[in-house]
Parts: C-alpha cells; sequence; structure tokens
C-alpha cells in the first residue's frame, strides 16, 4: 500500500534517510534532524512531500519516496523532483519501489505536470537498471553541480562583504 506521509510517520522517515545515506556511503553527512524534517514536510510552508510504502501483511513502513515540485521553464509547467526513493533492503522485490513510483507518476498525470526526475548514483546498478525498466532514461549530458559549507558560504557573503562577483 502507498499513502501519503503523516507527521507521526517523520520517526520513520527520519530512520529511512539514514538507512539510505549508509546504503549510499555517505552517513555523515545525513545531518538533518526529525525536527528539521517535520518542519519541511509538514510546517506552515511545507517544501517536500512523501509517501510511505507499507506491507500490505503487517501494516510496517518499508520504505518512502520523498520530492518536490520543480518548474521546466521549456514546458512552462511544474514537475516533480525525487530526491529520495528507499525501500529497505529485506523488502526489496515485493513491488514496493515500483508502486511509489506509479503514486507519483500519476500525480504528475493527474495535475498536468510533465516531468519526474530523480538522480541515481553511477555505481548503484541495482537501481539503474530498475529504473531502465520502467522507461526511464538517463540525461547523458547533464552534469550535476552543488555548492554547500564554506563554498556556499563564501559565495552567499561574497557582496555583502565588497568582495566582486565572478
Amino acid at each position: 500500500m502507498i499513502r501519503p506521509a503523516t507527521p507521526a510517520d517523520v520517526p520513520v522517515i527520519h530512520a529511512l534517510v539514514r538507512e539510505l545515506a549508509e546504503y549510499e556511503k555517505a552517513l555523515g553527512e545525513a545531518v538533518a534532524t526529525e525536527e528539521q524534517l517535520r518542519e519541511a514536510l509538514f510546517g506552515e510552508r511545507p517544501a517536500a512531500y512523501a509517501h510511505m510504502a507499507v506491507d500490505d501483511v503487517t501494516g510496517e513502513s518499508v520504505g518512502f519516496a520523498l520530492w518536490f515540485l520543480n518548474f521546466s521553464t521549456w514546458r512552462g509547467v511544474h514537475g516533480i523532483y525525487l530526491e529520495d526513493l528507499y525501500v529497505r533492503p529485506e523488502a526489496r522485490g515485493g513491488g514496493h519501489g515500483r508502486a511509489l513510483l506509479e503514486e507519483l507518476a500519476r500525480l504528475c498525470v493527474e495535475r498536468g505536470y510533465q516531468r519526474l526526475e530523480w538522480s541515481v548514483l553511477d555505481w548503484n546498478e541495482p537501481a539503474i537498471g530498475f529504473y531502465r525498466a520502467l522507461g526511464a532514461l538517463p540525461q547523458d549530458e547533464w552534469t550535476v553541480f552543488r555548492l554547500t559549507d564554506e563554498a556556499l558560504t563564501e559565495l552567499g557573503t561574497a557582496r555583502r562583504s565588497g568582495e566582486p562577483v565572478a
């Protein structure tokens, strides 16, 4: 079963995020707190949304998809950017990942969104094969760039300190 997340799901979402970070060999980078997730998902101005994959027999949450809206200037409409998709190893192969993606695709179709996008680590062959089997195509000509930590702070404070902006 796939259902929208509720505030009661925040502790399990937090645990699943940490499991995903460990799987991706980046646990030290997963510093978000439960309160930050609660505010992002259910605060006064939600910045993200989540759906839960729940085992039909046990009722246990076995996976999640966390996503937010993006916008295509070329198409002139919103889309969904899937930030995280994770299914616990013992529940993989049970259709939960596919069901989460089907729900997000359904939302896109229902709302007139024209893209469902996400990133996958280039070494994660099982995920890449799964996504390709669904008809998803890699965007080989694009490279992801990211500013964080000191570089982000330096760029974000350059004008205030009188430094020229490149």
